[in-house]
């Protein structure tokens, strides 16, 4: 052949001993993350928490933050797959410095600080207000569906829960029962003080399977129980007889035998995603600011639908930002006739503030509104025909029209780069986790941001 090819000898040997540094470009996000950690993040709650001198000496709290952020921003959260990048990946072997913490203790390590490493989207929002990004001009709420680490095979229904757990009963008993005759015929045979009293394997297998069908089945009654005491009170008119109403249906709820209860994350609910298909998930909810699409509030709950999410999320976004933003819109999911009357009451108290958007959907019978309101509004108009009035408003048209535009792409964002889901089981554990992944999307805004800026700024500056 008489074509030339570049140089390739795999087995030289290197002589200056190679800097793992130079195989980094100098705009790579994993230098943004060390950048953050060190000068940025405070992680003195993560220090404060090491008291014992006795001991392994454990990774440094920087390091597995470190590997933790650049790690959930791309993608890669499982403790085994951050292990493997630690010696695979040349971004994650620089933020470990060469070091190769096993999964075990990534894993400790994000189980004993989620609360600290979940605080990260409080730090992440602050510095994306200090970079200007934040305005609170125009915000916007949404929800969606976040998977749980829950196998839909290993759940199991109300009524087959109760008919399963009879007949499990009736095995233990006669498997207790077996038992013990062995136990007492070994005994005669080689005395009362010779070991072989164990349970057996499988008795021990079936017993704590009766035991969680138990505390499933008990959860099922207890929320049933919760549904139907609160249903009466918000029937009740008279606030005298709200309580003994509400106690009344609570002592005759009954669970419906469609209700189901999953074994490896109890807290998990079956809910419709926006494929049509059912899972196991949580419902994630965000407030998004109009300009860089960061998100300014967020949290976490296993109800599936919106509607009781939206005054929480108004308080957080309050308590957050110190206001609630110029423009509030949320869609049809979260109207409803006590949401519509709180925000009513909260537009009298920031008159001039802030100013509220809510898609009213469809209209009750015999609410009307005019398809070009003008005039005055009539005295006698509930607070759905306000809102949808103003909703038909030329401003209100525009106004609304944002809404898809600022909040739907950053949950597409975070499915794309991040994956919408959760790894950790119980709802206060994905709590955390989700606010951790918000806070590496406001990251991530703020990394591309600033990358502009620097892009943009002229030569020599």
């Amino acid at each position: 052949m008489n074509k030339r090819f570049k140089p390739f000898e795999p087995d030289a040997v290197m002589l200056v001993p190679p800097s793992l540094d130079e195989w980094l470009p100098g705009n790579h996000l994993a230098r943004f993350i060390a950048d953050l950690v060190a000068e940025e993040l405070d992680l003195s709650r993560l220090y404060g928490s090491y008291a014992k001198t006795k001991g392994q000496p454990p990774y440094d709290p920087r390091l597995m933050v470190r590997v933790l952020l650049y790690g959930y921003c791309v993608g890669i959260r499982s403790s085994r797959e951050l292990e493997r990048a630690c010696v695979d990946v040349v971004a994650f072997r620089w933020l470990a410095g060469q070091q190769a913490p096993d999964f075990r203790s990534i894993g400790r390590f994000r189980k004993r600080h989620l609360a600290a490493l979940g605080n990260v989207f409080l730090q992440a929002l602050e510095l994306c207000r200090a970079a200007g990004m934040v305005s609170l001009g125009r915000v916007a709420l949404d929800g969606t569906k976040v998977r749980a680490n829950a196998s839909r095979r290993k759940a199991m229904s109300y009524g087959r829960l109760t008919e399963r757990q009879k007949i499990l009963a009736a095995e233990v008993s006669d498997m207790l029962a077996d038992a013990q005759s062995v136990d007492a015929a070994e005994d005669a045979r080689y005395g009362a003080d010779k070991r072989g009293d164990e349970l057996p394997a499988e008795l021990a297998d079936r017993q704590s399977r009766l035991v969680k069908m138990a505390a499933a089945r008990k959860q099922l009654e207890g929320e049933a129980a919760e549904k139907a005491r609160r249903d009466a009170e918000r029937k009740a008119r008279d606030d005298g007889t709200a309580a003994a109403k509400g106690q009344e249906a609570a002592a005759k709820a009954v669970v419906k035998p469609s209700a189901q209860r999953n074994f490896t994350d109890p807290d998990a609910r079956i809910m419709k995603t926006a494929d049509g298909s059912f899972h196991y998930c949580y419902n994630a909810q965000g407030v998004v600011d109009a300009d860089h699409q960061v998100i300014v509030a967020t949290g976490l709950n296993n109800t599936a639908v919106d509607v009781q999410q939206l005054v929480p999320m108004l308080e957080k976004t309050r308590e957050i930002n110190g206001s609630l933003g110029g423009q509030f819109l949320a869609d049809a999911g979260y109207c409803s006739a006590g949401n519509l009357e709180h925000v009513a009451s909260l537009a009298e108290t920031v008159a001039g503030q802030s100013e509220f958007f809510i898609a009213t959907g469809r209209l009750k019978h015999g609410e009307q509104v005019p398809d070009a309101p003008r005039g005055r509004i009539p005295a006698n108009a509930t607070d759905r025909e306000r809102m949808g009035r103003k909703l038909k408003t030329k401003k209100g048209r525009a106004v609304y029209a944002r809404r898809k535009a600022i909040i739907e792409p950053v949950f597409g964002q975070i499915h794309t780069r991040q994956g919408k889901h959760v790894l950790l089981r119980g709802l206060d554990q994905a709590k955390h986790e989700w606010e951790l992944i918000a806070g590496c999307h406001n990251l991530l805004k703020l990394f591309t941001f600033k990358g502009k800026a620097w892009s943009a700024a002229p030569a020599g500056a």
